[in-house]
């Protein structure tokens, strides 16, 4: 069947990662992993306001197998390359196939956080998103106060575009949070 979008590749290599799409049986491991970086994620992320049951997780990663496959949300877990481990997940969501356009999402497990292998990571996807894919604009959206993850797009050049300031509630609903737009065009 053709389609007009590109391929995407199921797996990406970097030196020290492999990246790779979804797959069953992958929950167990990213629930762990959740658990253990819990109050590191909470502040930032809806989907650990609370703690998703491995089994949730499960199901999680099949529905994002499923999209991965539509070509609607793009995640891909992100592993050591030598020893296998699970170090966190990265991907591409709020895709725009016609501009071509997409955002970079991402977080970790606390314990391979300070490492280098989120930037790693990212910057493997932002290659790909241009060079593969050949957006003419690729996001990273985070919020203000997250000092970590504005870290990540300020080290790979992205261009911090603007500020919106009081534009979404926070994740638990108690206060208005500013995000970070970060960009890279071509």
């Amino acid at each position: 069947m053709e389609t007009g979008l590109p391929e995407i590749p199921k797996e990406i290599q970097t030196e020290r990662l492999l990246l790779r799409m979804p797959l069953p049986g992958d929950g167990e491991k990213v629930n762990a992993a959740i658990r253990s970086s819990l109050d590191e994620l909470k502040p930032w992320l809806p989907f650990v306001q609370t703690l998703p049951t491995p089994e949730e997780t499960e199901i999680n990663l099949l529905e994002a197998h499923i999209q991965f496959l539509k070509r609607e949300n793009l995640r891909y877990l992100i592993f050591h390359r030598n020893t296998g481990d699970f170090i966190g997940t990265t991907g591409f969501h709020d895709i725009e196939w016609e501009i071509p356009k997409m955002e970079i999402g991402y977080w970790i497990d606390t314990k391979w956080s300070g490492s280098g292998y989120m930037v790693e990571a990212v910057e493997a996807l932002n290659r790909l998103a241009i060079e593969g894919f050949l957006c003419r604009r690729v996001e990273i959206r985070c919020d203000a106060k997250n000092s970590r993850s504005r870290a990540i797009p300020e080290k790979l050049g992205f261009v911090l575009e603007g500020i919106l300031r009081n534009d979404e509630l926070s994740v638990d609903g108690k206060r208005l949070t500013d995000t970070c737009i970060y960009a890279k065009i071509t």
